[in-house]
């Protein structure tokens, strides 16, 4: 029998939409029912450390660990043998390989598991993440999260690097950070961000 489930979710939004609370609270509500859930989160996702899935509030568990090169369809179909699975969650999903999203499709697909993804669907430099773009061409259901410009209130589609409380327009793709280096915005004021706010919001 086919579950209408199984389908490859993406559940996307710029930095403090609450991508993290969110794979929080989907794995809590299954296993409140007596349900498994397999959390998955990239190794490059160490903010909060090593194999931590951790929100802007607080909340936090931890979650296995996907290892730059691993085949994520043998990881589950692994992890199947073991225990009944009823989904598997993926943090940071943007930090995906191509074909790690791929591989996610055949868990879908052959396993008849439903995959839900979160993350950043474009980096601060407005580019595509690889795993972003992957997730984008072969999802199933892609769901936009929302938050607010730090600098007018307007919807943020994307979000702006700091450093020294200056935006950066240039530099590595993969930089990890918070509140104080990353800010949502949106594309009015990625181009033009009001630096004086920032400077009161700093001394607030």
């Amino acid at each position: 029998m086919v579950n209408l489930l199984a389908q490859l979710y993406f559940e996307y939004g710029a930095m403090g939409s609450g991508k993290s609370i969110e794979i929080l609270k989907v794995a809590h509500n299954y296993e409140s029912q007596g349900k498994h859930v397999l959390l998955l989160t990239p190794l490059i996702n160490d903010r909060d450390g090593v194999g931590m899935i951790a929100s802007r509030i607080g909340l936090k568990r931890p979650a296995r660990v996907i290892e730059p090169q691993a085949n994520l369809y043998d990881m589950i179909q692994e992890e199947l043998t073991e225990r009944e699975l009823t989904a598997v969650l993926v943090d940071e999903a943007q930090f995906l390989k191509k074909e790690q999203v791929d591989q996610l499709t055949l868990v879908v697909d052959r396993l008849d598991l439903p995959v839900m993804t979160f993350g950043l669907k474009q980096d601060a430099f407005n580019e595509l993440f690889e795993g972003a773009k992957r997730l984008i061409e072969m999802a199933d259901k892609l769901v936009e999260m929302k938050t607010i410009c730090s600098f007018c209130g307007r919807k943020a589609t994307t979000q702006l690097r700091f450093a020294n409380g200056q935006p950066q327009y240039e530099g590595e793709q993969i930089q990890i950070g918070g509140d104080d280096t990353y800010k949502p915005v949106c594309r009015y004021h990625w181009y033009h961000p009001d630096l004086t706010m920032l400077e009161k919001q700093g001394d607030a």
